[in-house]
């Protein structure tokens, strides 16, 4: 009984007519239009949040086709040219016995974007539904979406070092193959998405609920 009355006291800062800086987090009457410590515009909740979320989501869709299905990179040896995708580099290390190259490489450039759609898209049909099942459980996907995201890179950065360390002119060297480009920007635009979703929009319908019900 006593949490109960001491939730039916607390309040949101928005419920208080207050808004937090997104850049110093200082908390500031909604009535202000910048902040007064740093000079950011205030807003209770990220504009456009639902609308850029989307648009990021379904443009990192579009690419991931291409960077799973364009060689990520081509590598020449004595004028013999042999192009790899993600998931052939994956299958190679699988024949050769190096698992556990080939797990993380699965892991963190295929299962990784496609987890961080799959999550950001599920958060944002809830939201827009208006869904209070398990806030606590789905914001802490978000936060998964954020701590596991720049791991996806690991792969960019492989060749990055391949293609600057392996450059023998004709004998042999490795080139970054298209599939990379696109790849890349699945990584940035899925970080952008991240960034770009409120995850209080996660808790307003329930709190609003709550005011009903008092």
């Amino acid at each position: 009984m006593e949490q109960e009355a001491l939730s039916s006291l607390i309040q949101t800062a928005r419920q208080a007519g207050m808004a937090a800086c997104e850049v110093c987090l200082l908390l500031s009457p909604r009535s202000c239009t910048r902040c007064p410590r740093c000079g950011n515009p205030l807003h209770s909740r990220k504009p456009g949040s639902i609308s850029r979320t989307s648009a990021l989501l379904i443009a990192a869709l579009i690419l991931y086709f291409p960077a799973n299905l364009l060689p990520m990179t081509t590598v020449v040896t004595l004028g013999q040219a042999q192009s790899d995708t993600i998931l052939s580099g994956v299958i190679y290390f699988l024949q050769t016995g190096s698992w556990p190259i080939a797990i993380l490489i699965f892991i963190a450039s295929i299962l990784v974007p496609l987890l961080k759609i799959g999550i950001l898209g599920y958060l944002l049909i809830s939201v827009k539904r208006g869904s209070t099942f398990r806030p606590v459980d789905r914001t802490r996907l978000y936060r998964l979406t954020e701590l596991v995201g720049r791991w996806s890179m690991l792969d960019i950065f492989v060749v990055t070092v391949l293609v600057a360390l392996v450059n023998l002119g004709a004998i042999a060297s490795i080139q970054a193959g298209p599939g990379a480009l696109f790849f890349a920007a699945v990584v940035v635009i899925t970080m952008a998405a991240a960034m770009t979703f409120d995850p209080r929009l996660i808790w307003d319908r329930c709190s609003r609920e709550k005011s009903d019900a008092g």
